[in-house]
């Protein structure tokens, strides 16, 4: 089978332009699962990635439809059926991602935490290693804990190496 790039698999899973062109969306109820700092909805995201457990990856999302989502070279989606149906498709693709993040630099307030990460996603059973991801997620503090509001990853662009920054960086 011929190498496919990380990013191949988030763009082979297109919204359907039925949810994107429909505006508001019946969404099924969100998990009231609560997560006590941006960190444990993150660790609760990555797990969820890794599992490609629709209803574990929707727990960590806000449930204001406000939210977006952004997949490596992929539509700005907006809205959480727009959220949901487009991870609903990378998950049902069957493919396992492996993701590991690294770089860890975070802006935290009592509402709001952004978090600026390099993702390290493999193919399960495969043996190349792609290029990290950039990945920035915002976390906001609402009644049920902390929740994504959004998540972004793009491709890195080909440099020819990426500083190295050893310890997580906080920014207050």
């Amino acid at each position: 089978m011929p190498q496919k790039s990380v990013a191949h698999f988030f763009l082979s899973c297109p919204v359907v332009s039925s949810v994107l062109g429909s505006g508001r969306v019946r969404v099924p109820t969100v998990s009231k699962q609560n997560f006590n700092s941006a960190t444990d909805a993150e660790i609760a995201f990555y797990e969820a990635l890794a599992r490609s457990d629709l209803e574990a990856m929707m727990a960590v999302w806000s449930e204001d439809d406000e939210v977006v989502c952004i997949h490596p070279d992929g539509a700005r989606l907006v809205g959480l059926a727009n959220v949901r149906e487009a991870w609903r498709q990378l998950f049902s693709a069957g493919v396992r991602l492996a993701v590991r993040t690294t770089q860890l630099m975070a802006n935290t307030s009592m509402l709001l935490t952004v978090h600026s990460v390099l993702e390290h996603v493999s193919v399960e059973g495969e043996q190349n290693l792609q290029p990290p991801l950039v990945a920035t997620n915002v976390y906001m503090r609402g009644a049920y804990g902390w929740k994504m509001v959004l998540h972004h990853t793009s491709a890195t662009p080909e440099i020819p190496e990426i500083p190295n920054h050893n310890n997580p960086r906080t920014v207050h």
